[in-house]
């Protein structure tokens, strides 16, 4: 603390206004704690607005700990099983907010994100929380109390709360403060890696398939034991669209992933079949643009299958062309990194916090919420529904 500067004191400093922030400081003030919220950034809630397309895919109705990537994948369920989905509706419906289910139980506003965002903002005013924008935290010190110097005050709290995300979207302000003020108190961390994030391809498979760029297909794409069902988008880099991007959260560098074409489709049973058969002139190529882009198609053979009339492929060759449709193995070059990926794997081990609470168990009254704790979810309204239950829980005990 500098000399001559005077320590302002609060019951509760929570840092990061994003979702979890937000609502675990709505929390803290209904239970009459005074709580000073702070945000680097000039605004609350940049995360939010942009979320679902600009529509905030606020929740989802058939979240569940599956739906979640942690090293300890039980650490989510008492959060989840504390505040629920029906929750957050209840008050998005307090607030007369109109939303729609758009698919695979996902949750929209009808209007736009900016609906959220006052929600919550109007909360806070009601639980009296103090929201200071443009506050840059310079330093945490621990002790009987924290002390939390700013370029706007120094202030000092029984409790403090991280809620300053991970390290997807840097544009929006995203940083490493939270794996800092971590490591300060000796707090191990799971390594951070880009998640639901769009993967790049080897620049021979890519010299192909870049022609594709803004190409879609319907399809099942499989990692070890996970698989999604949603489409793929070709990219001038390589693959994204909602099944990579789900995919991208369970995928191990250096191994193939997996994806079925046709997934309503017996490949064989078409090649050799009605629609082909032994003695059709029809090329393999003109069968394949029935169920895929042509574009598509014509890439897959290029890559794949030399296309020829059906009728002069052997019954081996048409086995293994069927296998390659259902089960296209490709080897990603990597991910496009934080820049693009939607959320943080990683962050705050879950063996440091109580998951009834969200406290560091050797730290009393720092608390971890949100995106910087190694909880990931899904794609679909998963990730918010982990920073309101991880910030309701913290809300509960500040």
């Amino acid at each position: 603390m500098r000399p001559g500067v005077p320590m302002l004191k609060r019951d509760v400093v929570v840092i990061g206004a994003g979702a979890a922030g937000l609502l675990c400081a709505i929390e803290a003030g209904k239970r009459g704690r005074n709580v000073l919220l702070l945000e680097h950034s000039d605004r609350v809630g940049k995360k939010i607005e942009i979320s679902g397309g600009g529509r905030c895919n606020f929740t989802n109705i058939h979240t569940s700990a599956e739906n979640f990537i942690s090293a300890n994948p039980h650490f989510c369920k008492s959060a989840l099983a504390r505040y629920t989905p029906v929750d957050f509706i209840s008050l998005v419906e307090k607030h007369g907010i109109a939303y729609h289910e758009k698919k695979l139980g996902q949750l929209f506003c009808d209007g736009s994100s900016r609906q959220i965002i006052d929600m919550l903002l109007r909360e806070c005013l009601d639980a009296q929380v103090e929201i200071r924008c443009g506050c840059q935290v310079l330093k945490v010190q621990g002790g009987d109390s924290f002390s939390i110097e700013t370029d706007c005050g120094t202030f000092a709290s029984s409790s403090l709360v991280i809620a300053t995300g991970g390290l997807s979207i840097p544009s929006l302000g995203a940083s490493d403060f939270g794996y800092r003020i971590a490591r300060q108190f000796e707090l191990e961390i799971q390594e951070p890696v880009p998640g639901l994030v769009p993967l790049t391809l080897p620049p021979q498979m890519l010299q192909t398939m870049s022609r594709l760029s803004g190409v879609s297909v319907d399809v099942l794409v499989s990692f070890r034991s996970q698989e999604f069902r949603e489409n793929i988008l070709i990219t001038h880099r390589g693959l994204s669209g909602p099944a990579i991007l789900q995919i991208s959260s369970y995928w191990q560098p250096g191994e193939p992933i997996s994806i079925n074409l046709m997934p309503d489709d017996d490949v064989l049973e078409l090649l050799t079949g009605r629609a082909g058969g032994q003695d059709s002139t029809l090329e393999l190529v003109n069968l394949l643009s029935r169920h895929l882009p042509k574009r598509f198609a014509i890439a897959w053979c290029e890559l794949y299958c030399a296309s020829k009339p059906l009728k002069q492929y052997n019954s081996r060759e048409l086995r293994d062309t069927a296998q390659k449709l259902h089960k296209m193995q490709i080897t990603p070059s990597g991910t496009e990194g934080f820049k693009k990926a939607e959320v943080t794997k990683g962050g705050v081990a879950t063996t440091e916090l109580s998951s009834q609470t969200m406290q560091a168990k050797r730290i009393p009254g720092l608390y971890f919420i949100g995106e910087v704790v190694d909880v990931t979810g899904q794609l679909g309204g998963y990730n918010f529904q982990w920073a309101w239950a991880s910030g309701y829980t913290a809300g509960q005990y500040v």
